[in-house]
């Protein structure tokens, strides 16, 4: 099984979506959403006075405000009969000058003088409405603390004198090769995290590490820690766990310093049901961000679902977006839970076996009209801004400008079948599946792959490298230590890696510590492990321990990652060379490369021959070199000539048993 490659001057950019034969019965359908998406975008500019970016900014209309001779405060809260500020400038009583008015349409605004509130006051709304009352936080509140004692969230008043200036530009956007990280386990030491502590010590080393962009779980403020940042309670604010606004500046402008773009996780899919420190009953009604009864709950979250219909709902999320691409200077989201965005059915426990599952009634247009506004907001404000979506649904256009406009989507399955894979026998590997998965995609699409992010290394579930040791991580793992299982797992972990970003399409992700084979699980301190830290870190120690195989794994994912980094990878296709079943060996050309991967648990190849392009091929990595923890069976370095035979020319080379190589080609003189 063969095909001819014509290198880098085939290009990887998407297709017209309309080449898709089996979209075309759905055209008319798809203008009709086109046209409810225009008339809701128009429905929003007349509400905002102009244009999309003009109807975003909520943020600066609603919350607390210093101006020239005052504080303004303003909150949405068409249920309520009273509002009140308290805080430290009222001694925590309700004081009647803290009292808000109604101003119609639902808003609730005070004016203060500018000597009654300063930076670090905290404060909350007291809130009254029909048959009841509480303290509630806040919607566009920018900063939020947690009382130690109480556990209480307050509001605090995040006016510094001389608040953080940013110092770099954003770099260049190019192929995203994603680092994943979460900044309160990226510390070994048995604490939570914080961001001074991350752009000090682990930006530097994904800078290193070849990787482009940083993508950072977790930012927006939740009241849970254990919920791993996806039960947001305050959009608007960077969880104080973590550190101050200004901490998290410093952290992106010096990413951007070490040529670092920096996207964050964007999750809009939901909300912490929370009443006291989320949007939940913020007025005494869920109905003013959310759906009413069964459908407004995510039972399998535990968390509330947006009702992307109401205006008030567009304005809080569409002015989040814009609000962190300018107050922070992100380079981009991850749109968290798409797939549960666009259906009603939130995708559990359904298959998608066909078209008809994306144009039916199942799906909400609602939510689809928000992403497709969200992306053309977020890129008129920032061209060169990324926006990933996380769908598992296969849902079409979705990463299409005519669609709903993401620049990327995770390639999701890739995981899916490497986790499968390790369920069988190393001879049972499928080796046309295992291709099939791995460039499997829409053309009209640009994906990101990955062997596995967050997602597998929750508590639950295991990283890859740590399903196929096991055990044997705990006490096999020095360089001298002889293991079957840790030989299998080192080996398959580089082939797994190197196999996935030569194949993916247009960006590739790694969860941090996963590159040098982190061991065990995440498990945040929660009630049920006795809020331990244990499973709370990254021991990084592990990878700069030179007697350890970790080091290994770590070298070699430095190794290929400066070879996918170049500025052409991505943008030439994959072409199968040859495809063996049999021998379980697979070989692809992209650009000016070629890759050969024997996956066959136990048999080596002397002379395996296949057909290429005709020129020199000079050996530029080897998973087996002892420097990456392999056998050095084949000499470093080699040149390797085509030989001419009837067929055409061909490479003839030493494969040994679960290994794999890369080759650049150069013209022969």
């Amino acid at each position: 099984m063969k095909s001819v490659s014509t290198g880098n001057r085939i290009s990887n950019e998407p297709r017209s979506p309309w080449d898709d034969s089996f979209l075309r019965p759905y055209y008319g359908k798809l203008a009709v959403r086109r046209e409810q998406c225009a008339a809701k975008e128009r429905e929003l500019c007349a509400a905002g006075g102009g244009t999309l970016a003009d109807f975003a900014l909520a943020h600066e209309y609603f919350g607390l405000h210093r101006m020239a001779d005052r504080w303004v405060f303003r909150e949405y809260a068409p249920h309520a009969e009273q509002l009140i500020l308290a805080g430290d400038f009222s001694n925590w009583n309700n004081d009647e000058r803290f009292r808000l008015k109604a101003v119609g349409g639902g808003v609730w605004e005070g004016e203060f003088p500018l000597d009654a509130i300063s930076h670090g006051m905290n404060y909350c709304l007291r809130v009254k409405w029909a048959h009841g009352g509480g303290e509630r936080l806040p919607a566009y509140l920018r900063y939020a603390v947690q009382d130690a004692e109480t556990l209480r969230f307050a509001a605090q008043v995040w006016e510094p004198e001389q608040p953080y200036r940013f110092k770099y530009p954003s770099p260049e956007a190019a192929a995203p090769l994603i680092y994943e990280a979460h900044i309160g386990i990226a510390t070994e030491e048995y604490k939570v995290g914080t961001f001074s502590d991350f752009a000090r010590n682990v930006l530097p080393e994904i800078a290193r590490k070849g990787y482009n962009t940083v993508q950072l779980m977790g930012v927006m403020e939740h009241p849970y820690y254990g919920s791993f940042g996806y039960h947001v309670s305050n959009f608007f604010a960077v969880s104080s766990r973590f550190g101050t606004p200004d901490d998290f500046k410093m952290l992106v402008d010096e990413a951007h310093r070490l040529g670092l773009r920096v996207i964050i996780d964007l999750v809009h899919s939901h909300a912490v049901k929370n009443s006291c420190e989320g949007l939940g009953d913020i007025d005494g009604c869920r109905e003013t961000y959310f759906h009413p009864g069964e459908r407004g709950v995510h039972e399998a979250w535990d968390s509330l679902c947006f009702d992307y219909g109401k205006p008030a709902v567009l304005k809080l999320l569409l002015s989040n977006c814009r609000f962190y691409l300018e107050e922070y200077r992100v380079d981009g989201f991850r749109f968290d839970g798409v797939t549960s965005m666009l259906y009603k059915h939130h995708g559990l426990n359904k298959v998608f076996s066909s078209y008809d599952d994306y144009f039916n009634d199942s799906v909400d247009i609602d939510a689809w009209n928000y992403l497709t506004l969200a992306n053309k907001l977020i890129h008129t404000l920032r061209p060169d801004a990324v926006t990933i979506a996380e769908d598992v649904s296969g849902m079409p256009l979705l990463a299409n400008a005519e669609g709903a406009g993401f620049d990327y989507r995770l390639a999701m399955g890739i995981s899916d079948c490497w986790f499968k894979l390790l369920e069988l026998p190393d001879e049972s590997w499928n080796m046309a599946q295992l291709f099939y998965e791995l460039t499997n995609r829409r053309q009209d699409e640009r994906t990101i792959g990955y062997v596995e992010c967050h997602d597998q290394a929750i508590v639950g579930g295991q990283s890859a490298f740590f399903r196929m040791a096991g055990a044997a991580v705990y006490d096999a793992m020095h360089c001298g230590a002889e293991n079957i299982a840790v030989e299998r797992a080192a080996a398959l972990h580089k082939m797994m890696r190197l196999i996935t970003a030569a194949c993916c399409g247009h960006g590739y992700l790694n969860f941090m510590g996963n590159e040098f084979g982190h061991p065990e699980w995440v498990d945040l301190p929660r009630e049920g492990n006795f809020w331990s830290f244990h499973y709370a870190r990254r021991q990084w120690s592990l990878e700069r321990n030179g007697n350890l195989r970790y080091a290994q794994l770590g070298k070699f994912d430095n190794a290929f990652m400066k070879i996918v980094s170049d500025a052409e990878f991505y943008r030439a296709r994959v072409q199968l060379l040859r495809l063996d079943e049999e021998k379980k060996v697979i070989v692809l050309e992209r650009c000016d490369l070629v890759f050969v991967f024997n996956f066959h648990p136990e048999n080596s190849y002397f002379d395996y021959e296949f057909e290429v392009p005709c020129g020199s091929y000079r050996q530029i990595l080897d998973s087996d070199d002892g420097t990456f923890g392999g056998f050095d069976r084949r000499v470093a370095g080699q040149e390797h000539f085509t030989l001419p035979r009837r067929e055409g020319e061909f490479l003839s080379l030493y494969l040994p048993a679960r290994t794999a190589l890369v080759l650049k080609r150069y013209c022969r003189t």
